[in-house]
């Protein structure tokens, strides 16, 4: 299962980035091009592990948009993204996001006190994104029924999820050696 995940991952390319190892790998840059069957494996895996009702689905600017769209269509549930850019429109949430190599201002819009939303992501690393998004998901009275990540990358994943006691689904794991991304099970 996820072969095709798998056999992209394992053939990506890693940059440094300052002091940081980063692979560039197509669900989560983009580059090469998005091949509509990898996306497919990975629409259907993510589709396949949510669990609880939803009303919407959530996503950060820019690599969480084209997987949120694919969910959407393949539930028929609507999503919403969380931008860089601030609208000033009224009940606009702003929070940091704290990376392993930025940081910067987000901004939330079209949520409401009560929704339940699904939240997703191409990666999770050192887990400041998610750290971010969810406490001001949280201080906006958003019931996050499910959170799920393509990549699980470093340590953010187990931070994240003590930090607000929540179980964090990922497809695949991976860690980098001596250039090399190696999957692992998730």
């Amino acid at each position: 299962m996820l072969e095709r995940l798998k056999e992209s991952l394992e053939n990506a390319p890693v940059v440094k980035f300052q002091d940081y190892d980063y692979f560039v790998f197509s669900i989560a840059d983009g580059i090469p091009t998005i091949e509509p069957e990898l996306l497919n494996e990975v629409i259907e895996a993510m589709a396949s592990r949510i669990e609880g009702q939803y009303d919407k689905i959530v996503t950060a600017e820019a690599m969480g948009i084209h997987l949120a769209a694919g969910l959407s269509l393949k539930t028929g549930i609507p999503f919403t993204i969380i931008r860089k850019r601030k609208y000033n429109l009224p009940d606009e949430k702003e929070f940091e996001q704290v990376t392993g190599y930025s940081s910067r201002k987000m901004y939330i819009n079209g949520l409401k006190k009560g929704d339940r939303v699904v939240l997703l992501d191409d990666l999770i690393s050192t887990g400041g994104t998610l750290i971010g998004i969810l406490g001001a998901l949280e201080e906006m009275g958003i019931v996050v029924v499910d959170v799920m990540i393509v990549i699980d990358k470093g340590t953010g994943r187990k931070k994240v999820e003590e930090k607000f006691g929540i179980k964090i689904k990922t497809l695949v794991g991976i860690d980098i050696e001596n250039g090399q991304v190696k999957v692992r099970e998730a």
